[in-house]
């Protein structure tokens, strides 16, 4: 069954525990197509390839801007910090949101930092978070 992409969320660990970072609007793919390397030899009529290093660029975030979410992000600048996004969670009578990732903990250690993006007129004014990812990233465990 599909999921929709209501209850993701961009999480950090601190110490032992998991924890929200903050609300984000949109999240990067999660993994890309590995290098592919040639393996052609005079005797193929057409190339061959064997698959290499998986790519991946820098991976960016988008959220709403406010003063204190911006303050928390650039304190995080320039640490090794480990980060993860999870798919899922749940949400009480009252309507708070828990993050669980129930349908998947990606994580991976990297990098942060943050800046405001440009807007226009009668716009949100948004930020880019950007990871630079220092490890893998790997399906986490209870996903």
């Amino acid at each position: 069954m599909a999921i929709s992409t209501y209850k993701i969320f961009l999480m950090q660990k601190n110490t032992s525990a998991w924890e929200k970072l903050i609300d984000i609007k949109e999240f990067p793919d999660l993994g890309g197509a590995p290098e592919m390397l040639e393996t052609t030899t005079l005797s193929d009529k057409m190339q061959t390839y064997i698959p290499g290093i998986q790519s991946l660029d820098a991976l960016a975030f988008t959220a709403n801007y406010t003063k204190k979410d911006f303050t928390k992000l650039k304190a995080l600048e320039g640490q090794e910090k480990e980060f993860a996004v999870w798919f899922g969670g749940t949400k009480t009578a009252d309507g708070t949101l828990t993050p669980d990732g129930s349908d998947g903990k990606f994580e991976f250690k990297g990098q942060l930092s943050a800046y405001p993006v440009g807007g226009g007129v009668n716009e949100v004014v948004d930020m880019n978070i950007t990871i630079a990812p220092s490890t893998p990233i790997t399906m986490g465990e209870g996903a």
